[in-house]
């Protein structure tokens, strides 16, 4: 039978083995059915003399949740896998949310999470971050995630800097039903103050009690303000001693979040230190500006669900988080209008591989590849996916290794969603959502990952 396409003549990269050898790959549907060093004759054949064949990447942490956009620049920088609900901001209908994936389609694929802090909480009847659950609201929300996780939810996710009255015990049921189903609970961790170490080491208790599986949410967001190497000096015991912990991390270090949430409470930014000059709009009418007592005033009143990055000026500490052998690149993307938001959604993986691989040396292509398909393809147990072999996904992106670049930035200087250069060809179940550099609008061949029993 004729092949749908073939890619001949590239390096192809072997994330288990870590090496890359000059190889052809031929797809037939929406699988790989032959890896070989014969040259390949298909219906489209893709010259990928002096580029990298890649399996598509995985993002680990976003919050695209079906958004149009979203899923665009997500395609346009090589991923061809998202798992969405972080941070504990989820659809609670589940099931309504895989059907109306299914029927309209989507650029890649999805897996999605059941939130706490925002969905579960506000679900139960919380509306104040403030207040711990009451035994009956736990009640309410175990049930919810029970029904959650049955209809496909691939774990739960906790967003404590945004309920920071939230009790052990709502987190820890919580956890016990994560770990009952053997799935991944990321936890975007409290922000007590910048430079404590509280919120890392309740969530470890935690998962000693229960077994479940961690994952912490961008890492160096969290503890990249002088606090980083103790923080993973504590991972690394931990994970020593028996706990199953993974993290993530995206390759910026000024974060962003809605103005509206508990982490820009005055409160929290008296605690914090944290300083108005040092928060630019990223969305609405006053992007790019930096806020001064007024401005955030009338943000916060007058424009609650606006996004504010907060400039924390670090320099490295991504990069020393990368390297560490359990760490996974990150988007933290989500839904925002065109020209506005973060670089995050649009630059992460090109920044991933030429910071890590190209300029710094830190990583080698083979490994830096590793991170971003296979180890997420084997903590999410996503069967098909992470390698190039025959049988597996016809899920590849193919990029030119010395043009690959970010063009995203700040808001403050341009277009935070610039899209890349370099990734040439991204093929998502066998279809071609990037093509010669060009998004492909008209494709929408995601499917959604359901975890069933």
């Amino acid at each position: 039978m004729e092949l749908d396409l073939a890619i001949n003549d590239g390096s192809v990269i072997d994330t288990e083995k870590r090496r890359r050898r000059p190889l052809n790959v031929g797809i037939r549907g929406d699988k790989i059915v032959a890896v070989t060093a014969q040259k390949l004759k298909a219906k489209r054949v893709i010259d990928a003399c002096g580029l990298i064949v890649s399996p598509g990447f995985i993002d680990v942490h976003a919050h695209l949740d079906g958004d149009a956009y979203g899923g665009e620049l997500a395609a346009c920088q090589g991923i061809t896998t998202s798992i969405g609900g972080n941070c504990g901001l989820s659809p609670i209908e589940m099931e309504d949310f895989f059907q109306a994936q299914e029927r309209d389609g989507y650029p890649i694929h999805q897996a999605e999470y059941v939130g706490h802090s925002f969905s579960l909480r506000r679900e139960a009847g919380l509306k104040n971050p403030y207040v711990p659950a009451s035994p009956e609201q736990i009640a309410r929300m175990e049930c919810l995630a029970q029904k959650a996780l049955e209809e496909g939810a691939c774990g739960i996710s906790f967003g404590l800097d945004y309920s920071p009255g939230a009790s052990l015990e709502e987190i820890r049921a919580l956890a016990a039903l994560c770990a009952a189903k053997d799935r991944v609970m990321p936890v975007h961790t409290r922000l007590f103050t910048r430079y404590d170490l509280d919120s890392l080491t309740e969530i470890l208790s935690i998962a000693r009690d229960t077994g479940v599986r961690l994952l912490f949410s961008h890492f160096v967001y969290q503890y990249g303000e002088g606090d980083l190497d103790s923080a993973l000096e504590i991972v690394d015991k931990a994970r020593d001693a028996g706990l199953d912990i993974h993290i993530d991390s995206g390759m910026y270090t000024d974060w962003a979040t809605y103005i509206h949430t508990a982490t820009y409470d005055l409160q929290t930014i008296h605690d914090n230190g944290m300083h108005f000059h040092d928060m630019m709009v990223a969305t609405g009418p006053y992007i790019g500006q930096r806020l001064d007592f007024e401005l955030y005033a009338k943000i916060r009143n007058e424009y609650p669900d606006e996004s504010i990055i907060y400039c924390n000026h670090l320099k490295d500490e991504a990069h020393r988080t990368l390297r560490c052998p359990y760490a996974m690149p990150s988007t933290d993307m989500g839904a925002y209008s065109p020209g506005e938001g973060h670089p995050q959604i649009a630059g992460t993986f090109p920044k991933f591989i030429k910071d890590m691989v190209r300029i710094r040396g830190e990583l080698s292509l083979e490994e830096a590849l590793s991170k971003a398909t296979l180890l997420p393809a084997r903590l999410f147990a996503i069967p098909g996916k992470g390698k190039i072999e025959e049988g597996f996904d016809a899920d590849l992106t193919v990029f030119d290794f010395d043009r690959l670049s970010d063009l995203a930035v700040y808001p403050d200087q341009g277009r935070p969603d610039a899209k890349p250069v370099g990734i040439e060809y991204v093929m998502v179940a066998g279809n071609l959502v990037v093509d010669q550099g060009i998004y492909q609008n008209s494709q929408r061949p995601g499917r959604v990952i359901r975890y069933m029993r």
